[in-house]
């Protein structure tokens, strides 16, 4: 019981900072995923450094994730410098390349891949969410904040997880066929493709108070959100699963690290970004 209540209180904070950062504006928005990148970032080299042997610098990754969501955020809202900004990111990742001539590490390779994997698989998600909520309309070319689709990402991703698990623990065991033993053995096909029904609901909620996308646009940017939320949420779990882990942190009590609560945005946000340029426009 007292681990359910620690756990429902950093959920409900997690949720509050998450919405109440993204409807605010696109400075706190920036300012919340520069952190959530930052931390993730860092989570990550310490894991790794942990449990796969590795010398990941660990503060100049952290420091580059906040440099790339920088350049961006500036890059789509016209606040600040992008080009210096960019300039910054560069200068980052050549120091990750040259310091290691100088670290004398046992295995620089290592260490190369996984920084630069941090940057890819974590910055970047979180740094080319402007590209999905800030435009500039085609007539003044007035700066518009559009924080719904943003919020709607993380909306999917709550109700793909809400329901998979409800409907998972309810019929999982008529339907007892795994998604991903190997992985995640608690996953099921039912439970999934109930998570992704629901997220279809949720989706049609969202075009009832916020039709800036066609119903059927909706509910197909909540079904790629759905699937590859899962896909990300399996990815996360690959990873602590090869290096021996069960959490990627303890930063959030009850619920692990920063990572165990945004794996599934790594995958989802790329591809719906992907999705948004390609079907609505």
């Amino acid at each position: 019981m007292k681990n359910f209540i620690i756990r429902a209180i950093t959920g409900i904070l997690y949720a509050v900072a998450l919405v109440g950062c993204i409807v605010w504006g696109p400075q706190s928005a920036y300012l919340f995923f520069a952190f959530v990148a930052a931390g993730c970032v860092y989570e990550f080299g310490t894991i790794t450094n942990r449990h796969y042997n590795a010398e990941v610098n660990r503060p100049i990754c952290a420091m580059a994730a906040v440099v790339l969501c920088s350049a961006v955020w500036q890059s789509k809202t016209g606040l600040g410098n992008c080009g210096q900004m960019f300039a910054l990111y560069g200068f980052t990742l050549l120091y990750l390349l040259i310091s290691e001539l100088y670290r004398k590490a046992d295995d620089p390779i290592r260490n190369w891949t996984l920084s630069f994997s941090s940057q890819i698989f974590i910055a970047l998600p979180f740094a080319i969410i402007p590209l999905i909520s800030v435009h500039y309309d085609g007539v003044g070319r007035c700066l518009q904040y559009d924080w719904i689709y943003t919020l709607a990402i993380f909306i999917f991703l709550w109700t793909s997880d809400t329901g998979a698990y409800l409907i998972g623990s309810l019929l999982g065991r008529y339907i007892p066929y795994k998604l991903f033993p190997r992985i995640s053995p608690h996953k099921s096909w039912v439970g999934s493709i109930g998570g992704g029904l629901v997220t279809i609901a949720a989706a049609a909620v969202i075009w009832h108070f916020s039709p800036g996308f066609s119903l059927l646009q909706w509910m197909g940017l909540g079904l790629v959100v759905c699937i590859f939320g899962t896909w990300g949420d399996l990815v996360e779990s690959l990873i602590k699963r090869q290096l021996g882990i069960k959490d990627s942190g303890k930063i959030l009590p009850g619920h692990g690290g920063l990572l165990d609560r945004f794996d599934s945005a790594l995958l989802a946000i790329p591809a719906a970004l992907i999705y948004i340029i390609l079907i609505c426009g």
